[in-house]
């Protein structure tokens, strides 16, 4: 598996949180106008469109996102080397950057030396 393809997860869950942060500031021009007349209703069910289509966007991203983290999971899962499987998850399930990983790791490891064995782990997968 490619670096490209185990980082999909953390891109998922960044998306996800673009999605929920735009549904956050839809509601909220929604709130700000609650009891006042509508100027133009056609612009509130323009807005009350976009926060379901927000909503529908929201709940398929977080299925894409249970899936990756099954596919990836299961591709660790097989990993034989006990370190590399923990670099791998802590680096592509938990999402944290090289040193946490080497803090998590600790046996006096550093963020260069986690991320080369990690380096080293894919490039011994690679198909040549």
């Amino acid at each position: 598996m490619t670096r490209k393809e185990l980082s999909q997860l953390y891109y998922l869950n960044r998306e996800i949180e673009m999605e929920e942060k735009r549904l956050w500031e839809l509601e909220q021009s929604q709130i700000k106008t609650a009891g006042l007349p509508k100027m133009n209703p056609a612009e509130d069910t323009m807005i009350l469109a976009q926060i379901e289509d927000c909503k529908t966007i929201i709940r398929a991203k977080k299925l894409a996102a249970v899936a990756e983290y099954n596919r990836l999971t299961r591709y660790i899962y097989e990993v034989d080397d006990c370190l590399a499987r923990q670099i791998l998850t802590l680096r592509y399930v938990d999402g944290l950057n090289w040193n946490q990983v080497a803090m998590h790791i600790g046996g006096g490891n550093t963020e260069d030396s986690v991320r080369k064995m990690h380096d080293r782990f894919l490039k011994s997968k690679k198909p040549e």
